[in-house]
């Protein structure tokens, strides 16, 4: 058992790595104005999506097997308005600052803590539940990084993974 949960934590560890790095190559391929473009009024730009996961990341990881994981001082509703003084390189130190507390909450994680419940919103969680609930909501919104990106840059994408059509036998 301790062998399945070391491999559990390890990959999701990969996971949140490999989530972040894709969002990021896929984000370095847009220009500023993409970058807080929306594509129409009820979509949210790169920008917004860059700060609600890092709102979330804050939020869930920040003390993340003893406090609930909805703090009380986040305003997640703030994360999807307007943007004011916000730049994309202050988005991108928040975004960072997300990360770094996501790596700090899960890297030191020992197999003792595997058997914890955590809370979020109340609700009782696994640590596994947990993480997999952060996983698949990242999952989720750097598909959508990666879905505008993809459509602001056409025919200039340079494609994260196999490219179309170089998929077939060598």
């Amino acid at each position: 058992m301790e062998q399945i949960i070391q491999n559990y934590h390890s990959d999701a560890l990969e996971s949140f790595r490999n989530y972040k790095t894709m969002a990021e190559n896929a984000m370095a391929q847009v220009t500023d104005d993409e970058f807080f473009k929306c594509i129409d009024a009820e979509s949210n730009s790169i920008a917004v999506i860059v700060k609600h996961i890092a709102g979330n990341q804050r939020s869930r990881w920040t003390d993340f097997l003893i406090s609930d994981g909805e703090k009380p001082d986040r305003f997640r509703d703030s994360e999807f308005v307007a943007f004011g003084e916000e730049t994309r390189e202050s988005l991108m130190q928040v975004w960072e600052n997300g990360w770094q507390t996501v790596f700090e909450a899960v890297e030191p994680l020992v197999i003792e803590d595997f058997s914890k419940t955590v809370v979020i919103r109340g609700e009782p969680h696994t640590v596994v539940e947990a993480l997999n609930r952060q996983l698949t909501h990242y999952a989720l919104h750097i598909g959508q990084i990666l879905f505008l990106a993809k459509h602001f840059r056409a025919g200039e994408w340079q494609t994260l993974s196999i490219p179309k059509n170089k998929s077939g036998p060598v």
